[in-house]
């Protein structure tokens, strides 16, 4: 089993995070009750022991990064750090690093520089001469301040002598260097104490008088590398090539090499890394920060650390050389059992070892940091995890948590205020809600909006001819165009899309065919205008929302342009909206998103319409949404399903007709209110739809949480491959569905056909 390697990690509750822990035996079963209620990790009588005038202890997230390999080796990361993305950044780079072998570190043996500066000096050639004449008396006198130090094979190693110049007065003074080994000790209390003991002989030797008496923190003699290769078809990202993505690195590296405001950013992308690790293992971030900072000025000009490059082969190749000098016993290491746990989790056995660790994280994280800044830009990165982090100084209760991060988001104000006056408003909303007599349908299917959409059954069967049941979900997209004296654009900020849209119409880009495809069915491409999209259907997780999106802007645009397009006609461009998007669809998602109500749906044979029937429960069925956290192209599922039946088509054939049997059944269950027998339909039609290949890991995981927690029927719901997944079950078991889920690390939503 994979230490480091542990999927879906991000998705536990901590509680099981923990238990994932403890069950791999990276934590004992005392550590694991200590890191779940956190009160015997530092409290304020232990820290009153570390520190001066204690009124408490200051607490810091711990994570866990994931997925490392150097040397060879896997470990799992502990790192302390309060800044969103760091750990999630650094997890995917190690991740993206381990399949072309992980990263290569190397620690030189770690030496620690005490130096000794004397004063009131003459001739000091000559006596820098004396000194270096006399180095084994000094050794010999420093070591005898530390035997057992010396018996564990460290010790004072050497002694060198610079003579240096005051930069004001320029006086003359004799700098000499005690060179430590500090062995896995980080050494500051035993090379000072060493370097207070050989003073008296200094000044003897010099008739000169000692001044200042104490380590540098300039750990050159502790220089550590680390180097790791990315073959460039891993490199892809988004709509970025991996050849982009390299030359982007590289690009962005050379800027920093060259100068020293971008520099001081570029490196404290490295330190985010390191330092978060340093914390975690208790040793002095502030010494390790001044050194690393120290040695990329050493030139004269402050510059970059880290040196990206193409090799002969065209990969990326990242390398990082700095000095890091730390410890693995001591002081904190050993009182802190926060500390203590964190070094258990890592599972090093030396200080030079953590160090290459370390170093290999320092560039997994520079190269997150770079990667983002050259393709997508960081802001969007953080957006989501700042989003929460701002829900959570706002005090907004769990209930109310997601929705408040996603109209967060969708507004782009992301601050204490905005959420604290979005959870009133849904409060508000709430109260409102349960006075009201019956939730209120959505009839009216004009405006502005596009709905998302549930299959209870029938799935990748109905692009063969097959019977499906469909319903809307209260998810939809929203829709606004205004006319602008600029040229045309689409800004979609929840998904980070701002986009000019212009013919003739070149692009690759799916949703930018889309849009002018729309433009030019409603006649208006000669409009100039502004169309800005709020989502609030999840993006590639089979619930329609391209379909949604589709609908929404041309029933925006449309208004603007004062034009009245039936909702025929308006299903019909988002069908080929949807051709543009997923290949071959079946038409269900463009209906739904249109019409917005519970319809059985069956694709129509060559040129002819498709046949659709409203369909309508007697009483509301409860539904549960959870969301895998995979994103997912229908077009790749249905291709792969196609390919297959290509290969079998009798045996496809026969597959697609037992789903089509169990929506006709569904049809009359349904109707009859029969939810029992529906949700055992479900139940059947996801194991055919596992057979055509089509869920995942996290769906089958999310599919058991809901049967065991009261689900009468659960099954994956659109394309698969990921996405999400639908349960159905009595309303009164539908909170303890999704709450289940919740704790496993999924999103959900609870919602109604009705």
């Amino acid at each position: 089993m994979s230490r480091s390697r542990i999927p879906q990690f991000y998705k536990f509750s901590v509680a099981n995070r923990l238990r994932v822990l403890y069950e791999r035996e990276v934590i004992n079963e005392a550590e694991y009750h200590m890191l779940m209620d956190g009160k015997h990790l530092l409290d304020a009588a232990k820290a009153d022991r570390l520190v001066e005038n204690v009124i408490g202890a200051f607490s810091l997230p711990m994570g866990l990064g994931l997925n490392f390999l150097v040397n060879g080796r896997e470990y799992l990361v502990p790192m302390v750090v309060e800044e969103p993305s760091i750990i999630a950044a650094v997890s995917s780079i190690a991740k993206l690093a381990r399949s072309a072998g992980g990263f290569e570190s190397i620690a030189e043996p770690p030496m620690l520089i005490g130096q000794i500066q004397v004063v009131g000096i003459s001739h000091a050639a000559k006596l820098q001469q004396q000194l270096l004449q006399r180095k084994e008396e000094i050794l010999n006198l420093a070591n005898s301040l530390h035997p057992k130090m010396v018996a564990r094979g460290g010790g004072a190693k050497d002694v060198e002598v610079r003579i240096v110049h005051g930069s004001a007065t320029g006086t003359e003074m004799l700098v000499v260097h005690l060179i430590v080994d500090t062995r896995d000790a980080m050494g500051a209390n035993l090379v000072n104490t060493m370097c207070e003991g050989v003073a008296p002989l200094v000044e003897k030797i010099t008739n000169g008088q000692v001044f200042l008496r104490i380590l540098s923190n300039l750990t050159d003699r502790a220089m550590v590398r680390a180097r790791a290769t990315f073959p460039v078809n891993v490199l892809a990202s988004g709509d970025y090539s991996g050849e982009q993505v390299r030359d982007g690195v590289i690009l962005a590296t050379e800027f920093a090499a060259a100068d020293p405001y971008r520099a001081a950013t570029h490196n404290k992308g490295i330190m985010n890394g390191i330092d978060a690790v340093a914390i975690a293992t208790g040793n002095d971030w502030r010494a390790i920060e001044s050194a690393a900072h120290a040695y990329a000025a050493r030139t004269g000009q402050y510059s970059s650390l880290t040196r990206w490059f193409k090799n002969d082969d065209g990969d990326l190749v990242g390398e990082l050389e700095m000095p890091l000098k730390v410890g693995t016993v001591g002081g904190q290491v050993e009182s802190n059992q926060a500390v203590i746990i964190a070094h258990r989790l890592l599972g090093i056995e030396s200080a030079a070892e953590l160090a290459e660790v370390m170093c290999a994280v320092g560039l997994a994280q520079n190269f997150a940091a770079i990667r983002a800044l050259s393709t997508e830009g960081i802001q969007r990165g953080h957006m989501s995890l700042h989003a929460r982090s701002v829900a959570i100084a706002a005090g907004v209760e769990e209930s109310r948590f997601e929705q408040v991060v996603e109209e967060l988001i969708a507004g782009g104000d992301i601050k204490v205020w905005r959420a604290k006056e979005i959870a009133g408003k849904l409060g508000a909303d709430a109260e409102a809600a349960d006075q009201a007599p019956a939730p209120v349908r959505h009839e009216d299917t004009r405006g502005s909006f596009g709905y998302g959409k549930i299959i209870l059954l029938g799935e990748h069967s109905v692009v063969y001819g097959r019977h499906a049941i469909a319903a809307p979900i209260p998810l939809n997209i929203r829709a606004e165009a205004v006319k602008t004296a600029d040229g045309s654009r689409l800004i979609i900020p929840r998904w980070g899309v701002e986009m000019a849209l212009h013919e003739p119409q070149q692009s690759d880009n799916a949703l930018h065919q889309s849009l002018n495809l729309i433009f030019r069915e409603l006649g208006v491409s000669g409009d100039r205008l502004r169309v800005e999209v709020f989502p609030h259907v999840p993006r590639a997780v089979g619930l329609g929302a391209s379909a949604a999106l589709a609908v929404a802007v041309t029933r925006a645009v449309a208004e603007c342009c004062g034009l009245s397009p039936s909702n025929d006609e308006i299903c019909r461009i988002a069908y080929e909206c949807e051709k543009i998007a997923h290949g071959t669809p079946s038409g269900i998602d463009n209906t739904l998103a249109t019409f917005g109500r519970p319809i059985v749906f069956r694709k129509g044979e060559d040129s002819q319409a498709p046949d659709i029937r409203e369909i309508h429960a007697p009483e509301p069925i409860p539904v549960v949404i959870g969301l895998s956290g995979v994103r997912t192209l229908t077009a790749k599922t249905v291709s792969n399903v196609r390919r297959a039946w290509e290969a079998s088509p009798e045996r496809y054939e026969r597959i697609f007709t037992q789903i089509d049997e169990l929506a006709l059944a569904g049809i009359d269950a349904m109707q009859a209110g029969r939810i029992e027998e529906l949700g055992e339909l479900m139940n059947i039609d996801h194991g055919l739809l596992n057979a055509l290949q089509v869920s995942s890991w996290e769906i089958e995981e999310l599919v058991q949480i809901a049967r065991e927690n009261g689900a009468l029927g659960a099954k994956l719901t659109g394309g698969g491959g990921g996405g999400a997944m639908i349960a159905i079950a009595r309303e009164n078991r539908t909170s303890d569905i999704a709450l289940a889920m919740r704790k496993a690390g999924y999103d959900t939503f609870i919602t109604e056909i009705r």
